[in-house]
C-alpha cells in the first residue's frame, strides 16, 4: 500500500521559516519524481517546485523560487520543503506527490500518487 504523508504544517507569522517533509512507504521514491502542490479553498491544485530522482533537477515557479526549495532523502523515502520568508499567500494545503516518470510536470496529470496534505497558515 502506497502512503505519501506531509508533515510539519503550521500557524506562522509571516517572514518565518517552516520545513515541511512528506515521507513515503510502500513506495521506493528513490525512482520517483517528486513533486509540492498547493491548494486554498475553493481552488485548483496547483503546482510549484518538483525534483528528479537523484536530486539533478529541480523545477520551481517564480511564484516561489528564491524562497522555497525542494530536497530529497532516498536513503530515508522522504521528501522536504524549506519554505522561507513566508507570507500570508502562502497561505495553503500542501500537498507531495510522486511522478513514476520523473518528468516534473507542472500538473496534477503528471503524478501517481498523492499524500493527504498539510495546512500552513501565515498570519500577517
Amino acid at each position: 500500500q502506497v502512503q505519501l504523508v506531509e508533515s510539519g504544517g503550521g500557524l506562522v507569522q509571516a517572514g518565518d521559516s517552516l520545513r515541511l517533509s512528506c515521507a513515503a512507504s510502500g513506495l521506493p521514491i528513490m525512482v520517483y519524481g517528486m513533486g509540492w502542490f498547493r491548494q486554498t479553498p475553493g481552488n485548483e491544485r496547483v503546482f510549484f517546485t518538483a525534483i528528479n530522482w537523484n536530486s539533478s533537477r529541480t523545477n520551481t515557479t517564480d511564484s516561489v523560487k528564491g524562497r522555497f526549495i525542494i530536497s530529497r532523502d532516498n536513503a530515508t523515502n522522504t521528501v522536504y520543503l524549506q519554505m522561507n520568508s513566508l507570507e500570508p499567500e502562502d497561505t495553503a494545503v500542501y500537498f507531495c506527490a510522486a511522478d513514476r516518470f520523473g518528468a516534473l510536470e507542472p500538473t496534477t496529470q503528471g503524478y501517481d500518487y498523492w499524500g493527504l496534505g498539510t495546512q500552513v497558515t501565515v498570519s500577517s
